[in-house]
């Protein structure tokens, strides 16, 4: 019992003298984002933030938005799409059915949640020239209207590298499982980058084990690179590339490719086959 009392106490100081600095065994589904700065999740929570980022630009919310959103989610919820919640809250934002935010099963779609968050956010006088914890709390009213502001900067990573701002940023592991493969992926994957971004087309080759994503600049490629890497473990992705770089499930990391002759204004993506 003594050892196990010191043990807990020595955890305790640690994580008390390095704070956020302290990082404990994580699964083996992990994303880290590199972008001025570093975040660590987990194949879930980054896939959550991917959508929510591109649902801002999307709408052409100005970035500072997404920084909010972000943040907001992160206290809510911790980037995950829960269930339950104080009272009848749910989702992403943790909004209330009975607050008028929808019913319950419109609030679990992590697109909707964000459309509505925004949507609030939008009408908020002078929300631009707020903290990001002022802004978020005259959208949710919460008990602890400080809480928000604590993850401003992780938000702000987040913002930099799913808006395109930093090269080859997200990295993420995969399980040895995809949830996904074949057609099956491929489609889910076209349906994903429509809905999220709003893209008018994307082409899928006939053998429906990928699909490409044409980009206007370098920008918006590393935009819709950075989502497709964001869903690779949801969605049964193998392999992302976008001009000389390329992610791959195998070594979870980018690295250059040897040919170096990718277009610059195309995403290429592949799936995992059908076993």
């Amino acid at each position: 019992m003594v050892v196990a009392v010191v043990a807990l106490l020595g955890i305790w100081f640690v994580a008390k003298q390095f704070g956020r600095e302290l990082r404990l065994p994580t699964a083996s589904r992990t994303c880290t984002v590199s972008a001025d700065g570093r975040v660590v999740l987990g194949a879930d929570q980054m896939a959550n933030a991917a959508t929510i980022a591109a649902i801002g630009a999307q709408r052409q919310m100005p970035e500072r938005a997404v920084v909010v959103a972000l943040a907001t989610a992160y206290q809510e919820s911790h980037l995950k799409n829960l269930a339950h919640g104080d009272r009848d809250s749910l989702g992403l934002f943790q909004q209330r059915p009975s607050q008028g935010w929808g019913t319950a099963e419109q609030i679990r779609d992590p697109r909707y949640a964000a459309n509505r968050f925004y949507a609030a956010l939008k009408k908020v006088k002078g929300w631009q020239e707020l903290r990001v914890t002022e802004a978020a709390q005259r959208v949710q009213r919460s008990a602890y209207p400080e809480a928000y502001q604590k993850w401003a900067d992780e938000s702000q990573v987040l913002t930099r590298a799913l808006l395109g701002h930093a090269t080859g940023a997200v990295a993420c592991t995969v399980g040895p499982t995809p949830a996904m493969r074949g057609q099956a992926a491929a489609a889910a994957l076209i349906q994903g980058l429509t809905l999220d971004w709003g893209l008018p087309g994307v082409a899928a080759p006939t053998d429906l084990t990928g699909l490409a994503v044409s980009a206007t600049d370098s920008r918006n490629g590393w935009r819709y690179a950075h989502w497709l890497v964001s869903h690779a473990d949801d969605h049964g992705v193998k392999r992302v590339r976008f001009g000389d770089l390329e992610w791959t499930a195998e070594q979870g990391t980018w690295a250059r490719v040897a040919d170096g002759r990718a277009a610059p204004t195309q995403v290429l993506a592949e799936v995992f086959a059908d076993t």
